[in-house]
């Protein structure tokens, strides 16, 4: 008997696009003798729906023809221009009731009124990037509701969402992390050039610094500084970029290092902890920008290239693999994760950041990484379901 899983796609999230993009992924290389997909988006309002467009048809390279991203669409009809309605009044909204559990997934008919139990649900998939999905409010909902899902807890969806608390954890864990300060950019003071200088230099922080949001993904928000004037302007106009984004901003020193990328797959909780062959992105492109920003990682396909597994040693493949595999046991991850990792020339490894929902597409690090290790796309996305449905 095939099980039930919901494909949850979308989200509130600056990174709702790449959710769509990645659920495409996700249900095309779905066992569909195993399981029956039911996909589930949640606009960019934070409306649940089902029905309408079919995310399988969504595509990256559509995404870069087109120049727009997929995004899930809402219930109500809406005019196409030509005075009739678009294909959006076929979706319906979805409802939970917490107290059936896994069978408190209910569709809801906008114009009738008509409610509809989605059936009985073995497990939810959250492909979910970013605030509202991957920092563990979600995660919490579907804990209240008893349903098995993929991936991180609400502990460490949250802690990894939030880079600060992420580096604190790390740190009391004895793993390395780059030099930096965090500010509140809610506070009038915290978001004066001056004032941002002169912390700055009491850190003892060196140029480049990256000043970036502190829970957001996709590059959203970061500004490298290159210099830093008397008042402070560079600082205060990065710092305003990353507060569109999260009034929690981070000035961190930039690592003269490479990037380095560890898929980490943990299906079972409390099972066995496995390392991926460590990648890295090379940035090919001169004028794809000063670091790894959202176009370069999904709009240019002339910016970069992966290469798994990165041109490294072996002994300092497996130090990262090892790092990684501490760093989610640090933050007390389940499922999966990437763990982006700074390896400077020395050989140190410095963990920069943990992606407790990475980007999912058979292109992403995550999946190539894998494929590498001997894996397949496929294969992967059932591990993870077997491990909370079995």
């Amino acid at each position: 008997m095939k099980k039930n899983i919901i494909v949850l796609y979308g989200g509130k999230a600056d990174e709702h696009s790449i959710s769509c993009i990645s659920t495409s992924g996700v249900l095309n290389a779905l066992d569909t003798s195993r399981y029956n997909a039911i996909p589930v988006g949640i606009t960019k309002s934070g409306e649940w729906v089902v029905g309408g467009e079919d995310p399988r048809s969504w595509s990256l390279d559509a995404a870069k023809a087109s120049g727009q991203m997929p995004e899930v669409r809402g219930v109500s009809a809406r005019e196409d221009g030509e005075g009739g309605a678009d294909e959006a009044s076929s979706a319906r909204s979805v409802i939970l009731d917490i107290s059936q559990g896994a069978d408190g997934f209910l569709a809801v008919d906008d114009e009738t009124g008509e409610v509809e139990s989605l059936g009985h649900i073995d497990a939810v998939f959250p492909v979910l990037h970013g605030p509202f999905g991957e920092d563990g409010t979600v995660q919490g909902l579907l804990e209240m509701m008893g349903v098995p899902y993929v991936g991180c807890g609400v502990l460490a969806s949250a802690a990894c969402m939030d880079k600060h608390y992420t580096k604190e954890l790390l740190r009391e864990a004895g793993i390395p992390v780059a030099a930096g300060i965090t500010i509140d950019a809610r506070v009038e003071q915290q978001r004066s050039g001056e004032w941002l200088a002169a912390r700055v230099a009491e850190a003892g922080l060196e140029l480049p610094l990256f000043v970036k949001p502190s829970r957001a993904g996709s590059s959203f928000g970061v500004t490298r500084v290159d210099e830093v004037s008397a008042d402070g302007a560079e600082l205060e106009a990065a710092v305003a970029v990353a507060a569109e984004h999260d009034w929690r901003v981070l000035i961190e020193q930039g690592v003269n290092a490479r990037e380095i990328e560890c898929a980490v797959l943990a299906p079972r909780a409390g099972g066995e902890v496995r390392a991926s062959l460590p990648g890295e992105v090379v940035i090919d492109s001169a004028g794809s920008g000063d670091f790894y920003d959202f176009d370069s990682k999904y709009m240019d396909e002339t910016a970069s290239h992966v290469e798994v597994p990165a041109a490294l040693p072996d002994e300092l493949l497996e130090k990262v693999r090892d790092v990684a595999v501490r760093a989610f046991r640090a933050v007390d991850g389940a499922g999966l994760s990437r763990v982006d990792t700074f390896v400077t020339a020395s050989g140190e490894v410095l963990v920069n950041e943990i992606n407790t929902m990475p980007g999912f597409t058979p292109i992403s690090m995550y999946s190539k990484a894998w494929e590498a290790t001997g894996l397949s796309y496929s294969d992967l996305i059932t591990e993870l379901i077997e491990g909370v449905t079995e």
